[in-house]
């Protein structure tokens, strides 16, 4: 009876993991989910239903998250009070649009706290000159989006000096890298390590941010009278659009674009539920002279490419003209619409 309850679990589990997965488990993680599938059929067995299989389904699938997967630290802030005031996260912020961010949330808000992050502190010039001028209202802090352990590092160190955040901007993107990753004009120059590099900076990148940095955010979002809610709002790009693509080309920017998308909306419909607001948006910045997009610009006219600092502010005046019922759009520079 139980090795039957077995091979049935087994098959029952098999396409709820291979979504969940994508079949890519390690042998430990089909030991466990075994161990656990052997375990439920031996309580089915002997309680005479599949109701116990099934918790110990669900239980093995849970167990397997949090032995796999760091979870994002809900508890309440080891240090100081709440700030009063406004504290915002610009992600990957030494260059482009992401610094143009920092650069304006500094001057728009006097005295608000930012911090900025990247993943080469060291090396970020012009993040060290603003931290000079910004009489200690600028904070850099490493941060790479395809090492949790950097984000799990960035959430410990907001709420220990914060204890909470207002804004967060993903702006992190990878559309080439020299020797790993060019836009693919043919089915032909698909390559799976490049296309999951897109997909790891694009994709899951800035919602392994949103994971750690929500308990922050539901913390936040009550120090702006003109916008009492906190608010995260992720870089896509109309190049993500499935509605909008009638050239091709460029796969694996569109496709984890694409699922920047998907993951955003989903989490809406999530931070809608909590027992703060929280907004979460994506915004197309437009073509923006940077070093993403300059070597796919020398057709463009002129007046089509903006420089970061316009793009920043477009985008800041967006979202400070943003209520709760924007939450989940897909908006451009403009404040129009994008098609999904």
């Amino acid at each position: 009876m139980a090795s039957a309850s077995v091979a049935l679990l087994r098959r029952a589990a098999r396409p709820i993991l291979a979504g969940l997965y994508g079949g890519a488990l390690s042998v430990a993680a089909r030991q466990h989910l075994t161990s656990s599938c052997s375990s439920s059929a031996a309580a089915a067995a002997a309680g005479g239903t599949g109701a116990a299989a099934a918790a110990g389904l669900r239980n093995a699938i849970a167990g397997f998250h949090s032995s796999a997967c760091p979870a994002a630290d809900l508890s309440q802030s080891s240090g100081p009070a709440v700030a009063e005031e406004t504290v915002s996260l610009v992600q990957a912020s030494d260059k482009g649009i992401g610094l143009a961010f920092v650069e304006q949330l500094l001057k728009r808000q006097p005295t608000g706290r930012v911090i900025a992050t990247c993943r080469d502190p060291m090396g970020a010039q012009h993040l060290d000159a603003l931290h000079d001028q910004s009489g200690g209202r600028l904070d850099v802090m490493q941060l790479d989006v395809t090492k949790e352990d950097t984000i799990e590092a960035v959430a410990a160190a907001v709420r220990q000096k914060y204890g909470k955040l207002d804004l967060l901007l993903n702006v992190a993107g990878v559309l080439h890298r020299p020797n790993e990753l060019q836009p693919e004009s043919s089915l032909h120059w698909l390559c799976q390590d490049a296309m999951l590099l897109a997909y790891r900076v694009n994709a899951m990148g800035p919602m392994l941010v949103l994971k750690h940095m929500m308990p922050l955010l539901v913390t936040g979002g009550h120090t702006n009278p003109n916008r009492p809610f906190s608010l995260v709002a992720n870089m896509s790009s109309r190049t993500g659009s499935i509605a909008d693509n009638h050239i091709g080309g460029w796969y694996s920017y569109r496709a984890s674009k694409a699922a920047l998308n998907q993951f955003t909306k989903t989490a809406a419909v999530e931070l809608a539920t909590q027992k703060s607001p929280v907004v979460a948006v994506l915004l197309h910045p437009g073509t923006v002279d940077t070093d993403l997009t300059r070597p796919f610009t020398a057709h463009l006219p002129a007046d089509k490419i903006f420089t970061p600092d316009f793009a920043a502010d477009q985008l800041l005046t967006v979202i400070d003209g943003l209520s709760e019922k924007d939450n989940g759009r897909f908006i451009a520079y403009d404040g129009t619409d994008v098609a999904w």
